[in-house]
């Protein structure tokens, strides 16, 4: 195991695996989590909870823009939000279809619909799917933790990120599981899991 992995697992114990159902539900709480914390969107998907008995396409569609905004959905996630919705009743999105697709196919479904990319894929195959071999380059959390760990520059390039990241293939997921357990493990961060 590569050694500064180690030095985390020793320090803070094992990761949690983070997992949730594969359901409308799940893929909204990771649109609502692009670009702001754990705990905002949280908030956010707890509200969605609190004013329709399920989470599901019909449901939100019924919705209104200002009953959405009520719900702290900003004017952009209401948009992505109703795009999946529409995608899923039409039957163009099937969700139980991708857990026997492979990645790039669930990757090329996904990211035509407006809202969703790179990074929301990788969440969804990561804590969705459970596939074992993905690095989400685009999230903010896992590529502090390298530099960290790995005593790089601030400004390391993504090219050094990639090169060190291939180091961990074909298991990649476990050491992004283990490199969000440290981003969230040092002092002042507040832990908030996934899926709660």
């Amino acid at each position: 195991m590569d050694t500064d992995l180690k030095y985390i697992i020793a320090t803070y114990g094992y990761p949690v695996l983070w997992s949730r159902p594969n359901t409308f539900e799940s893929l909204v709480h990771i649109i609502l989590e692009q670009q702001v914390s754990l705990a905002s969107a949280l908030a956010a998907i707890n509200k969605l909870r609190q004013r329709v008995p399920e989470i599901s396409p019909a449901n939100v569609l019924a919705l209104s823009d200002t009953e959405l905004r009520e719900c702290y959905f900003s004017r952009q996630k209401t948009v992505y939000v109703r795009h999946l919705a529409e995608a899923i009743n039409s039957g163009k999105i099937d969700l139980a279809r991708f857990e026997n697709q492979e990645d790039e196919e669930i990757r090329k479904d996904l990211t035509e619909l407006k809202g969703i990319g790179n990074w929301t894929v990788d969440i969804y195959l990561i804590m969705i799917l459970h596939r074992t071999d993905i690095f989400p380059l685009g999230d903010l959390a896992v590529l502090n933790a390298v530099k960290k760990v790995k005593s790089l520059n601030v400004t390391a390039t993504r090219e050094e990120i990639v090169r060190i990241s291939a180091q961990w293939k074909p298991h990649r997921t476990v050491a992004c599981m283990i490199l969000w357990h440290y981003y969230l493990s040092k002092p002042g961060k507040r832990i908030v899991e996934p899926g709660n």
